[in-house]
């Protein structure tokens, strides 16, 4: 691959739909000497989605050029950034990333055989390694350690020390893979620019950088492992697909934060060099693009209907994901994802099929709350109760919830009336002076001579029915109903409290919607209830 190709061929393919590239002289100069070494990593933490057709399409663009590939399953990396994947089950996450990985790069028509995959803890346990780990934190400032790791490492309120080594350990991977090049999302560019500052300070070459755009998500902000709602995963079934697809936002004329013309853009225009725009005969037929601007072109102009584009981005996307299904309805491969990543078990038939299992061996996890935003429609006094508010609330269904809350005390009817609040909704209704109310508002609390109450804050923008999870928590399905008895909210809420910078968190981990963090206007260190 790329023999035929002259040294500025090589260096369109290689650069073609990246964001930036630092060191482009030296690529240059390189290429009209050899072929380029370039390295790809993956942290082995959540389930990989279709955005990372963007990474394995350059990757695609990389073997034609002639180059020599290598791809880095972090697994260290993975533990190091807040535990996203646990000790315990790093093999396996492996495993899953090389086996998924593998069936992505098959469906796309890359040659395995042209690729090399290394596993990080087979170097990066190794005395060299560790040493160079030292002589790096000796060098390397708290500050800047903590600046590179910004948009990669997950950020929280106390950070532990290995998100601070994390973008030491990927800068010394570029040298002990022995590669020219670091290819990644432009949210390393900070881990990048300080692998440039501070390996020569250990004897070691500055590496070139290459950075791809970030993908949208299907909700327009950035595609994420950990937000269910923005992306697709690759294993979801065609119904499942069409269902994202039909919820993704794609404004008619709007080609900003649009994750459906970005993956037309930087994976199907560089795999297949032209896209389908399937149309009923009576709007005109198929027409074929041969320029992805043509497309964005057509689309701002509003020639292009969102549902057309939609359906023809369904269609190939589903054949790009089927032969990954297809491996992956093998039963070893079946066994493999769901050891990886284990999905807390619902007992809901008690312990009759099994005597040993009980109910406290069911995970206490925020997941199974049923947390959403809520707009109140209307709010008045209770009947029988002047202490008590009863409220209609919107929370995304067909009709409102009637919530009855003790917030009379603390905020008026009017600064309540239209406003957005957040809602457990997975509570057993209950009856409160004789009017069940079928959610419960959170609210954040601070004891003392006088008590202060204030509802929780959802971030701008929010709609009723959005979904709010912890961060770290997304994957996971709500009860459909909590049980009195398991008292999982009660476990749960102990550990629900405001920081110090006024976010809500449940164990020091941000309360979240796909916009943003849920916050409380001034209880700091309040308790959630």
């Amino acid at each position: 691959m790329g023999e035929q190709l002259s040294p500025d061929e090589k260096l369109q393919l290689i650069t073609r739909n990246l964001q930036e590239v630092l060191g482009e002289e030296k690529l240059k100069e390189i290429l009209k000497e050899r072929e380029l070494k370039v390295y790809w990593g993956t942290a082995t933490t959540g389930k990989p989605h279709v955005a990372y057709f963007v990474p394995m399409s350059k990757i695609a663009d990389f073997l034609k050029a002639g180059c020599e590939v290598t791809i880095l399953f972090a697994d260290l990396h993975a533990y190091l950034d807040n535990m996203k994947a646990p000790w315990e089950l790093l093999e396996l996450r492996v495993k899953y990333y090389e086996q998924i990985i593998k069936a992505m790069l098959e469906s796309i028509g890359v040659p395995l055989d042209k690729l090399k995959f290394v596993k990080g803890t087979d170097f990066q346990l190794s005395r060299e390694y560790t040493l160079d780990v030292y002589r790096l934190s000796s060098v390397v400032t708290e500050h800047d350690a903590k600046k590179a790791g910004a948009e990669v490492v997950k950020q929280v309120e106390h950070p532990l020390l290995s998100g601070l080594l994390y973008p030491g350990l990927q800068a010394l991977d570029e040298e002990f893979l022995k590669v020219d090049a670091q290819f990644g999302g432009v949210d390393q560019r900070k881990i990048f620019t300080l692998a440039e500052k501070y390996l020569p300070s250990l004897g070691y070459t500055k590496c070139i950088h290459m950075m791809n755009p970030m993908v949208p998500g299907l909700t327009g902000g950035k595609m994420s492992s950990s937000e269910e709602e923005s992306k697709i995963d690759l294993l979801d079934k065609s119904q499942e697909v069409k269902k994202k697809l039909k919820k993704a936002f794609c404004e008619p004329g709007n080609v900003e934060n649009n994750g459906i013309l970005s993956f037309v853009k930087h994976v199907l225009f560089p795999l297949h060099s032209e896209f389908v725009i399937k149309r009923d005969p009576k709007w005109g037929g198929d027409k074929v693009y041969t320029d992805y601007e043509e497309v964005e072109k057509d689309f701002a102009a509003e020639q292009i209907h969102p549902g057309d584009l939609k359906a023809s981005v369904e269609l190939a996307l589903n054949k790009l994901l089927d032969p990954i299904r297809k491996k992956f309805e093998t039963p070893e491969l079946k066994k493999l994802t769901t050891s990886a990543y284990p999905v807390p078990s619902k007992n809901k038939g008690g312990a009759k099929g099994n005597p040993k299992q009980t109910a406290d061996e069911e995970e206490v996890i925020p997941s199974r709350l049923d947390i959403r935003v809520g707009k109140v429609i209307s709010v008045e006094k209770h009947p029988d109760a002047e202490s008590l508010y009863l409220e209609k609330i919107d929370v995304g269904e067909e009709q409102p919830r009637t919530v009855v809350s003790g917030l009379v005390a603390y905020i008026s009817q009017e600064q309540l009336q239209d406003r957005l609040v957040v809602l457990l909704c997975n509570l057993k209704p209950q009856k409160m002076r004789g009017i069940e109310s079928q959610a419960m508002l959170l609210c954040a609390s601070i004891e003392g001579e006088s008590r202060k109450v204030e509802p929780l804050d959802p971030p701008e923008g929010s709609a009723p029915g959005d979904r709010v999870f912890v961060d770290g928590y997304e994957s996971g399905k709500p009860d459909d109903e909590l049980k009195p008895k398991k008292k999982v909210f009660e476990k749960l809420q102990v550990d629900l409290k405001i920081s110090g910078e006024n976010v809500a968190q449940w164990k020091e981990q941000n309360l979240m919607t796909k916009l943003g963090q849920i916050t409380c206007k001034t209880l700091k260190g309040g308790n959630i209830s």
